[in-house]
């Protein structure tokens, strides 16, 4: 504690004390301070995370514009990946940091958001017409960023801020001072983005906003929210989207928890848990997570060309992470990792600046957008003194979260959705005997949902590789003779090194464009796997594309169909099924001659969308069968796969 006082003398003296950290985690009674100089990194793998005792060994600072290393599009400004080499780790007790830390008034000179509530409802509007109205993606995460000048030490500013956001602000999963010398982080941030401990993966998406930055919470207005069906879609939306990730960085995929209320001082979130176990790099499971949805949007890929389009200024910061890489008692890696949200960014010279931003999705309000960046922007600008506070919470304020008719409200969310992800799922449980060792392919159309795909068909027995749209390979040089599409059917075994099925996934954008190289692989993908007559099964963009190869109209849809749950009639069954699409096929009736045969069409009574197609060797569904929105999706796809691959042979 000496040392920590002799750092905050020298702040206080508006001296620069050099590099330090201070993290308050969720529920600690103790503040853990780092010390350490200061280094940059040219990307996440060369992180340093060397063999040694337990303990952090770096905490890096990740900016937004690290999504290159993706090769994701980005403003890039040129924000370094900067990490403190931990040399120095204390535990202090919180009471007394508190007691220690500066309480004098923050002075600040000007202030506001760089994009007026005008100009960013504006762009708001072109991105629900112009983006998801036209299939570009489910949802779209656009910020703006508060400036002001802090008059006085900056150091000290922050010092005092960080001691009113751990007693002012609830539910903070860090609330953090980082000081590097030429920057200052300080923060209180709601959401985990990823965290590893012995092997356990664990992720927290957050969406759903409540506000209440007035006064005590309206008991009868938060049951509302809960209830709102945009707010219900837009944290399914972002479920799935880091359901997807999880399908990359744990083995068997993620187990979804939940859903709870997170509480915090201004405002409420509703919240996930995701779960699953692996054994990758933690600087791997950091790279292929970058960055969370409800900081981009969905699908992740094409989000980042969104964001980039609307968005004038680098995000610095904002949306990245602070990753803390460590090692067990067992030498195990650790990884503990918030994101970069209800943070300021200090300059040495005292420029402030605190970035915000709004999900957009399908049914959002131009004004309700507005209102919740004012809103996800309140405590740390009442930290700063730069907003009036939270109203005190009594101590015997009862959470929310405990409230029955609350966590009835939340608990009937899960009502709707697939049990596949909510439940533990024992190995071998759903495999279907006919499918055990057969090979699938699943082209990438740039939508993850594919990474959930993999996961259902394997949980069905089959043996699965995933490539992308452009590099799918030569599929007549893997099997040359069609028959070896399903391989020598007495043995199970694909002939010619083949694939006994190949499943055209996801994507977003136009299906009818004939200029779009992704399209025109796509398509022609699909016609040469028809040609072969290989077993073929196409998914959203892929169905799109089959249904526009076999004759069948394809158009936008006058309302998107992004994150939509319905019940339709597949076939003679009726099944709950996630639909993520602005673009759909139709038809008259419900068979159809085509180039390719017969082919039957499960459409919507009502205006004669296609929900699902099934021909000789091939099947398309609008929908997803692999979202956390599909409640049968499993189902479904055993149905379709029991029509498309055929029978093994009895040997006489």
């Amino acid at each position: 504690m000496n040392l920590l006082r002799q750092l905050l003398t020298t702040i206080g003296d508006g001296a620069d004390p050099g590099p330090f950290a201070l993290l308050h985690r969720e529920g600690a009674t103790e503040v853990e301070f780092l010390t350490g100089p200061v280094r940059t990194a040219g990307s996440l793998a060369d992180l340093p995370l060397p063999d040694g005792p337990a303990g952090p060994y770096t905490l890096a600072m990740v900016p937004y514009r690290q999504i290159t290393e993706r090769g994701f599009a980005c403003v890039d400004d040129g924000a370094p990946l900067e990490y403190l080499s931990v040399t120095g780790h204390r535990r202090v007790p919180l009471a007394e940091l508190l007691a220690a830390l500066p309480e004098a008034a923050i002075r600040t000179e000007g202030g506001g958001f760089d994009i007026a509530d005008e100009e960013y409802a504006e762009i708001v509007r072109r991105v629900l017409a112009d983006e998801i109205g036209r299939g570009e993606g489910a949802n779209f995460v656009i910020h703006r960023t508060f400036r002001a000048g802090l008059v006085g030490p900056p150091l000290a500013a922050a010092a005092a801020a960080l001691r009113r956001l751990l007693t002012a602000e609830r539910g903070a999963y860090w609330t953090f001072l980082v000081h590097t010398g030429g920057r200052t982080l300080v923060g209180a941030t709601p959401e985990r983005h990823v965290s590893v401990d012995d092997g356990l993966v664990l992720m927290n998406p957050i969406s759903g906003t409540f506000r209440h930055p007035d006064g005590p919470v309206d008991r009868e207005a938060l049951l509302r929210f809960l209830a709102d069906p945009k707010e219900i879609d837009e944290l399914y939306m972002v479920l799935d989207e880091e359901l997807k990730m999880m399908a990359t960085v744990a083995e068997h995929g993620g187990q979804v928890v939940g859903p709870y209320l997170k509480e915090m001082a201004h405002l409420a979130h509703t919240e996930y848990l995701l779960a699953g176990r692996g054994t990758r790099d933690v600087r791997e499971v950091l790279r292929e997570t970058m960055f969370a949805p409800t900081v981009t949007g969905s699908p992740i890929e094409n989000a980042c060309r969104v964001i980039a389009r609307h968005e004038r200024t680098g995000r610095g910061y904002y949306a990245g992470v602070l990753a803390l890489l460590g090692r067990d008692e067992a030498g195990r890696q650790t990884l503990d990792a918030p994101i970069l949200i209800r943070t300021a960014e200090i300059s040495p010279d005292g420029r402030l600046r605190v970035p915000v931003g709004a999900t957009l999705v399908r049914h959002s309000t131009v004004a309700g957008e507005v209102a919740e960046t004012h809103a996800k922007a309140a405590g740390v600008l009442a930290a700063l003194g730069l907003r009036a506070p939270a109203a005190p919470r009594p101590a015997s304020a009862v959470r929310l979260g405990d409230d029955p008719a609350v966590r009835a409200a939340l608990a009937a969310r899960n009502d709707r959705l697939a049990r596949f992800w909510l439940e533990q799922r024992r190995p071998g449980a759903t495999v279907v005997p006919e499918f055990a060792g057969r090979r699938a392919l699943i082209v990438d159309g740039e939508d993850t949902f594919t990474g959930m795909l993999a996961h259902e068909l394997r949980a069905l027995g089959l043996a699965v590789e995933l490539r992308p749209w452009h590099a799918p390979g030569d599929l007549r040089a893997a099997a040359a003779d069609p028959r070896d599409a399903v391989g020598d059917h007495r043995s199970g075994a694909a002939g010619a090194g083949g694939f006994d099925l190949v499943v055209v996934g996801p994507g977003p954008g136009d299906p009818t464009s004939t200029t779009d190289p992704k399209m025109a692989a796509l398509r022609a993908l699909v016609a040469e796997s028809l040609a072969m007559g290989r077993p073929t099964l196409a998914v959203c963009l892929g169905h799109q594309l089959l249904c526009g190869l076999l004759g069948l109209p394809v158009r936008r849809r006058d309302a998107p169909y992004q994150g939509l749950q319905r019940d339709v009639e597949l076939f003679g069954a009726v099944r709950r099924v996630g639909f993520y699409s602005s673009y759909t096929a139709y038809a008259g009736a419900d068979e159809a001659l085509t180039r390719y045969g017969a082919v039957r069409l499960a459409r919507d009574p009502g205006d004669g969308a296609v929900h699902a197609v099934r021909g000789s060797g091939f099947a398309g569904v609008q929908f997803h069968p692999e979202s956390v929105l599909s409640q049968d999706g499993l189902a479904v796809l055993a149905e379709l796969l029991a029509g498309l691959l055929p029978a093994r042979a009895v040997a006489g």
